[in-house]
Parts: structure tokens; C-alpha cells; sequence
């Protein structure tokens, strides 16, 4: 049984430093970090990214991804943020498929983003390095078969997709959305919202990680990582009993 790694999102606390959410991860005993390129590593700052880089393996902790806000529009830039994933040591690239729902997107819309997603994923794949969907509404990664349809419209290897439960949904609703993409599965992003976007402690939904981790640790190939992203209040002070939990998910 293949093992995932227990992570953490740097966006999941925005207002502290590389530095101190390092030292909260070790501490609370996680083996990963997700650098976000909105604060933490910004694209193109590979000076930056190399000292993150640096701080997270002395601490002994594996930089997972960098959680990138590329949105694959036309005009858009990647170049840059592969730099910084590259001077991170990151081999995988969190992206979005861009700005339209797939209910609101037209064929142009659709088009547009694919061709882009397959320069993308070509572009990065040259430099070794992997792009995964952000599995999210307002994008056209926004439910499981709208996410397959677009990993298989895109045709490359170097695309996979992220996970995570849909806001609102129940437990064997959100679990079906995983079982269909699991075989693209390369992260799950894991927190407890509910029953709308109220955010609950990890334990509140023991029905869902349960179930959940049960599956993806069994699966033929699962996530590698399992990476905390938003923790009730923005509270560091509780990043230790939810890497708790986590572990004890994936311990169980």
C-alpha cells in the first residue's frame, strides 16, 4: 500500500511567514508543504523560492507543490511560476482551468482554455516538472465529469488533478467525485465546510475522512498528498490537533 503524505496549504495561514509555518508544520508533525504563489512564493521570485526551498528541507519537511493561480487565459504567463516550482524543487503545479463555470462557458470559452492547458502542460512537462487541476466551481474542473472530460480534451500526460470535497455536497455524493477521478488523482486538498462554507474541524466529519482515506489509501493509485488547506478561524493554534487528526486518518 502506497503511503500519502500528511501536508499542509501555505494558504492556509496568508498572514504569517514562510518561517512560522514551517516551524507550526514540523511541530505538528506534517511531512509536506504547499508553497502558494499569491503570498508566500510569488511567481517569478526565484531567489525567494530557493530560500523557502532551503527552509523547508532544513526542517526536514518535503515541499509538495506550489499552488499556483495560473488560470490558464490566453495572455497568461507560466513561464514564470515554472520558474519559482523549479528554484522550490516542486514537481507539480497547482492550476485552474479557467474563469467560467463549465455551465457558463461557451465552446469558444472551452476551446480557448484547453489549447492553452495543453501548452501549459507541455511547457512544464519539458522541465520535468507536472500540472494538476484545481478541482473547484467557477472553473471547468468544477465536477467530476466536467474534470474528466477536460483531462481527456487536454490529452497530456503531464495534467493531472487535484481533489477535494464539494462545498455543500454529501458524503457519498463527494465520495462518488472521487472514485471517478481517482485514477487522476495526485493531491486532495482536505478541510471540513459544512453545511455551506462554515469551517469545521476536520473530526466534525468523520463520515466523510474516514470513508474517504479508507479508499484512497487501498486505491491502485492514490493521492501522494493529503494536504490541510483553511483550518477554523485561521487559528494556528489548531493546526496541531487537525494534523492529529489527519495522521490518525491516514494511520488508521
Amino acid at each position: 500500500m502506497t503511503t500519502i503524505r500528511p501536508g499542509l496549504c501555505s494558504v492556509t495561514f496568508r498572514a504569517l511567514t514562510p518561517e512560522q509555518i514551517i516551524g507550526l508544520a514540523a511541530a505538528a508533525g506534517l511531512e509536506a508543504i504547499e508553497w502558494g504563489g499569491d503570498v508566500h512564493v510569488p511567481p517569478g521570485d526565484a531567489a525567494r523560492a530557493a530560500q523557502v526551498a532551503r527552509m523547508t528541507t532544513d526542517a526536514g519537511l518535503a515541499v509538495a507543490s506550489y499552488g499556483s493561480y495560473f488560470r490558464a487565459g490566453a495572455d497568461e504567463q507560466l513561464t514564470p511560476i515554472l520558474d519559482s516550482a523549479e528554484a522550490l524543487g516542486a514537481d507539480r503545479v497547482r492550476v485552474w482551468a479557467g474563469a467560467l463555470g463549465s455551465g457558463e462557458a461557451t465552446d469558444g470559452d472551452r476551446a480557448a482554455t484547453v489549447e492553452r492547458l495543453r501548452a501549459a502542460a507541455s511547457e512544464a512537462g519539458e522541465r520535468g516538472i507536472g500540472l494538476a487541476l484545481e478541482f473547484h466551481s467557477g472553473t471547468l474542473a468544477d465536477t467530476a465529469p466536467e474534470t474528466l472530460r477536460l483531462l481527456d480534451e487536454v490529452a497530456h500526460p503531464a495534467l493531472s488533478t487535484y481533489w477535494q470535497p464539494t462545498v455543500a455536497a454529501p458524503v457519498d455524493a463527494v465520495l462518488d467525485e472521487y472514485r471517478a477521478l481517482a485514477a487522476h488523482t495526485t493531491a486532495a486538498h482536505v478541510f471540513s465546510w459544512w453545511p455551506v462554507k462554515e469551517r469545521l474541524p476536520l473530526r466534525a466529519r468523520d463520515a466523510l475522512w474516514t470513508r474517504f482515506f479508507a479508499e484512497a489509501s487501498a486505491a491502485p493509485a492514490p493521492p501522494r498528498d493529503a494536504l490541510l488547506e483553511f483550518v477554523p478561524g485561521d487559528d494556528p493554534a489548531l493546526l496541531a490537533a487537525e494534523a492529529a487528526a489527519l495522521r490518525g486518518y491516514l494511520d488508521a
